[in-house]
């Protein structure tokens, strides 16, 4: 091979290279941007995780929990929707706290639960007082729940799925299941929704929200592709509470 054609096959050698990095450094940069870019929470919610009429909150390592005065001995543990601040649910998970329940609140990597689907394994671990256990969790955080649940059933007693769907077969287990979603949701799909409800078991339960949407569950304003929300979100918040003491009563 001449001189000339060596340079020219060296040269397309190094602009392939260069084309390769180029590449990489913009796929990484783009999950960079991805994986650190989500829903903050609102100052109301922040001011609720601040002051908790008749409790208190306390801020573990993976997980912040919501509990009252009285000692309770069933425990929500919530998974957060996907790339929403945890601190966004927070007057959702006081209001279930003055229902009754100790509120687990998870911290999920990248704000994602995909990546700690068995997150709520050290809540239960080290919480001995609690004698119930319930799952709940909110859209991708709804499917991990969900999916928890299922791998876990001999553990946990309900599972609440807020604008979500399970993904794992639930049909045949011994756990009682409540699916909430709002009218106004843009966000979940119905279709699928509809396809995977023969993951559940034949008695579960559904619950409709009118006016509400996929946000309204966590205050951390508009979500890209919602509805417009008909209700505030503290009717909203409300209504699952109140849906969950139907099911499952105050303590």
């Amino acid at each position: 091979m001449s001189t000339q054609k060596k340079k020219m096959e060296n040269s397309r050698k190094v602009w392939m290279i260069m084309a390769v990095a180029a590449i990489v450094i913009v796929v990484v940069y783009g999950c960079i941007f991805y994986l650190r870019s989500y829903y903050h929470a609102s100052q109301k919610a922040l001011d609720a995780m601040r002051c908790v009429p008749n409790g208190t909150v306390t801020e573990e390592k993976d997980y912040y929990v919501f509990q009252g005065t009285e000692p309770a001995d069933r425990g929500i543990i919530f998974y957060p929707g996907a790339k929403v601040e945890e601190t966004a649910y927070a007057p959702l998970m006081e209001n279930l706290m003055q229902a009754g329940y100790t509120v687990y609140l998870m911290r999920m990597p990248f704000h994602l639960a995909i990546f700690d689907v068995n997150a709520a394994d050290q809540v239960i671990e080290q919480q001995k007082d609690i004698h119930e256990w319930y799952m709940m969790g909110h859209s991708l955080g709804g499917a991990m729940a969900a999916s928890y649940t299922a791998k876990h059933s001999d553990q946990i007693t309900g599972l609440v799925l807020l604008g979500a769907y399970s993904t794992a077969d639930l049909s045949q287990k011994d756990v009682e299941v409540l699916s909430i979603y709002g009218s106004q949701d843009g966000v979940l799909n119905r279709k699928k929704y509809e396809a995977e409800k023969k993951n559940l078991p034949s008695d579960f339960t559904e619950y409709v929200i009118e006016g509400g949407n996929h946000a309204g569950y966590g205050n951390y304003g508009k979500q890209k592709g919602d509805g417009e929300a008909e209700i505030p979100k503290k009717e909203q918040q409300q209504e699952v509470v109140d849906q969950v003491i139907v099911m499952w009563g105050e303590s």
